[in-house]
């Protein structure tokens, strides 16, 4: 009932965009969960090119998301959103019905290239037209976005029971539905500050400081959330008997970060919200996200051979994804309106193109690192270093933000 009495008191524009992530995670994640094993089993590609394919969406999303942000800036909000959405049509349209190696490589390459367009314009039309509210609106943005990632797998296991081919139909045809409705009711939005060159939009955003010195500071909490998908489900694997217990097990941790984020977000934000400052909210989100990583770390000290098993660890294990989504939650509605906030109101797609960037370029990085940990834990039989090499960067994020608070750095500037 929150949700929906928050939603109705937002503008039309908004209201769209929330409802357009919601669908773009649907059609996302009913799609990707279960594409590798297409690539594998269905097409019979090697691990390696596999993880090509699978690499090549990553770093065309991730490497484009600075020049998206650029190009909303300078062509406006709505042609972005709507070429992202129909680029990404058409890849999901074709991942399911070619085989070669060259056309599924460009078909995953405009899936990730969909992303980085209109990713930055979504979420700069959303600070424009919430204004003050922003806040709030981020917050709701982030319930929408969660209730896509729960369902959207759900669908796509259905789908992908009858055939991957069809996935990838449903999928095209909920981004193709989507770019239709973009056309006809989403209102046109120039970007404050832009109508400059790309270029000098780039040079701009990469000068502020204060903004690239903030962007810097958060990729570990970006690194630490990722866990999820990396470190948290290899130890569950590592510990279950069995592949339906280490099944039901990364499920479950799956289960409690999703709905803590959709039951969670608008109490915790508002909480936050009334008694104290942005800034100080993201020192807490980081301080939660980082002390999620004490209970692996003391239970990896206290039980180096890892014989507590299931019983002992997947608790453990619980508790540090309740901790690192409560964490998220309070970080990310603030994190977003200080990336506005320090843009100063101008190409703001840009900021957000180039902070997405900057964290996916340390999510690598510190997956590498995590990675490593994990490989030399397991060698010299010390299970607790992950953890540790975890809590370490998070301390430094939450140190570094603190300090930019304390100086003044972090100060909003409106929009």
């Amino acid at each position: 009932m929150q949700v929906l009495t928050q939603y109705r008191s937002f503008p039309r524009p908004v209201r769209l965009l929330l409802v357009n992530q919601l669908t773009i995670n649907l059609g996302f994640y009913m799609l990707m969960p279960y594409l590798a094993a297409h690539l594998s089993g269905g097409l019979g590609l090697a691990a390696w090119l596999v993880g090509l394919v699978l690499g090549v969406r990553n770093l065309s999303q991730q490497g484009m998301f600075l020049f998206g942000g650029a190009l909303a800036d300078r062509f406006g909000y709505k042609p972005m959103i709507i070429a992202g959405l129909s680029l990404r049509t058409v890849g999901f349209g074709l991942l399911g019905f070619v085989d070669s190696l060259p056309a599924l490589i460009a078909a995953s390459a405009a899936t990730g290239l969909a992303g980085a367009l209109f990713n930055p314009a979504s979420r700069a039309y959303l600070t424009a037209e919430s204004g003050e509210r922003r806040v709030e609106a981020f917050a709701l943005f982030n319930v929408f976005y969660q209730v896509g990632i729960l369902i959207g797998p759900l669908i796509g296991l259905l789908l992908t029971g009858v055939a991957f081919s069809l996935t990838c139909l449903v999928a095209a045809v909920v981004f193709a539905v989507l770019t239709v409705l973009q056309v006809k009711e989403l209102p046109a939005r120039s970007a404050p500050g832009g109508g400059g060159s790309v270029l000098g939009g780039v040079g701009e955003a990469v000068r502020n400081r204060p903004f690239l010195l903030f962007s810097v500071a958060m990729i570990g909490s970006y690194v630490l959330s990722f866990q999820i998908y990396l470190t948290l489900p290899l130890q569950v694997r590592a510990i279950a008997g069995s592949e339906l217990a280490a099944t039901i097990g990364v499920g479950a941790l799956f289960a409690v970060s999703g709905l803590v984020a959709v039951l969670g977000q608008l109490r915790i934000t508002a909480w936050c919200r009334a008694r104290y400052g942005p800034a100080r909210c993201i020192t807490l989100g980081l301080a939660l996200m980082t002390g999620a990583f004490l209970p692996p770390l003391l239970t990896g000290l206290l039980d180096p051979q890892q014989q507590g098993g299931p019983g002992l660890w997947l608790p453990v294990l619980l508790l540090t994804t309740l901790l690192l989504t409560v964490g998220t939650v309070v970080t990310y509605p603030f994190e977003m309106d200080t990336i506005a906030a320090l843009s100063g109101g101008r190409l703001v797609a840009t900021h957000y193109g180039l902070y997405s960037t900057l964290s996916g370029i340390g999510i690598t990085i510190g997956n590498l690192v995590a990675g490593r940990a994990l490989d030399l834990a397991g060698s010299a039989g010390v299970p607790a270093i992950p953890w540790l090499t975890l809590l370490v960067l998070g301390l430094l994020g939450t140190f570094a933000v603190h300090r930019m608070d304390r100086s003044g750095r972090l100060t909003p500037v409106p929009v």
